[in-house]
């Protein structure tokens, strides 16, 4: 399936260290496109390990991640206003 993931995290006095984590967590996985948003191919399996890794690390009373799914990119339509930085244009 293919992902976009968005996540904010409150910076206060744990934040740093929570947004350091998530990030490297969500790199692992996916596509680093733009600030706090991932994206990318990925199966059931990594998803679930995904989610696993994140809740370990999201503080349910500050932090949200919100997952956008779809059975295949071709199913989206993407444009680009402004600068292009197409990070995900190397896959096939």
């Amino acid at each position: 399936m293919y992902v976009i993931l968005v996540y904010d995290i409150k910076l206060d006095e744990t934040g740093a260290k929570v947004l350091r984590n998530v990030f490297k967590i969500c790199k692992k996985y996916l596509s680093h496109i733009q600030n706090s948003t991932f994206e990318g191919e990925i199966n059931i399996s990594s998803l679930n390990k995904l989610q696993f890794e994140l809740y370990k690390w999201i503080r349910k009373d500050k932090d949200s991640v919100i997952l956008f799914k779809s059975r295949d990119s071709k199913w989206l339509n993407k444009e680009f206003w402004g600068m292009i930085d197409d990070k995900t244009s190397n896959f096939l």
